[in-house]
């Protein structure tokens, strides 16, 4: 693409390059209803929009954090992929707005990450739901979030998960596997790129090896709930997700791991362009209704 690369750009030229890569979702499929509403978070509401399939029966609940490194995204951005995996897995999808850097950095995300899926655990049965059969998910940032949420759902007693659905997470951010330095540049996630979320993201930055950051560096991963992860071959996260997935089945945790081969980082958001991208849609909500009727 012409134009200066990404970590050359301001904050706000890269959040509007990101609602643009929203378009390649393709049409935004059609579902019973969205409401956008708010939670409250210890800091202030954090908002989020709720997506629901079809009427009838109370649904399970996907609680989804978008990607952007925490420093970029959106509900909007990521409205299509929401809407198709509530089709998908036949579920609720509670898409959360949380707090980006530098506005708002770490751990601001992560407080508001965890008080929305506490939130929809309890109160979701306003909204249709099904709080007791509940997962986590996101893509890059939001798999990131996704798994931290996971393992402090696990050590501060609740809400009960019944999968986490990560999608090219970010799982250490010291990562200097050789899909960093092979998918180094040319692929859309640069490693440069990764700095500056990164950089935005940390005030200190010690906390690159805080297990709130980097899920990875936690010690015991077991007792955490299943995992469905999605890597990119040709994505620079791809070591890390895949790491982290073998860690995980080690630690007595249903585990399935799905590498795409070919793809690179954000094609999870292509299903306009990318008969892969619908695959890898399809197989979320095929482990997502699996995960909740068991």
């Amino acid at each position: 693409m012409e134009g200066p690369p990404p970590q050359d750009l301001t904050v706000e030229q890269n959040r509007e390059m990101m609602s643009q890569l929203g378009e390649l979702a393709g049409p935004a499929t059609p579902v019973h209803s969205v409401v956008d509403t708010s939670v409250p978070g210890p800091n202030g509401a954090v908002p989020v929009r709720i997506y629901t399939p079809s009427e009838g029966k109370p649904l399970p609940v996907l609680v989804y954090y978008h990607g952007g490194g925490w420093v970029i995204g959106s509900l909007e951005t990521h409205d299509r992929t929401c809407r198709s995996l509530a089709v998908a897995a036949d579920c609720v999808v509670v898409s959360v707005d949380y707090r980006l850097a530098p506005e708002h950095p770490f751990p601001a995300g992560v407080t508001d990450a965890y008080a929305a899926a506490a939130w929809v655990a309890e109160h979701i049965g306003d909204y249709g739901g099904d709080g007791s059969r509940l997962a986590v998910g996101g893509d890059s940032a939001g798999g990131n979030l996704s798994a931290v949420v996971a393992q402090l759902a696990r050590d501060r007693g609740g809400p009960a998960l019944a999968l986490q659905l990560l999608i090219y997470p970010g799982t250490d951010a010291a990562d200097n596997s050789p899909s960093m330095i092979e998918n180094a540049e040319g692929y859309l996630l640069t490693r440069p790129f990764i700095d500056w979320f990164i950089n935005h993201y940390l005030e200190n930055p010690a906390d690159i090896a805080d297990p709130l950051v980097s899920p990875a560096v936690t010690a015991d991963l077991s007792g955490l709930p299943p995992a469905l992860v999605i890597t990119a071959e040709f994505d620079p996260l791809r070591d890390q997700g895949t790491a982290y997935a073998k860690r995980l089945a080690d630690a007595g945790v249903p585990t399935e791991t799905v590498e795409y081969e070919g793809m690179i980082h954000g094609f999870f958001q292509m299903t306009g362009v990318l008969d892969t991208a619908r695959d890898a849609v399809a197989k979320s909500g095929t482990a997502l209704r699996a995960a909740f009727a068991s």
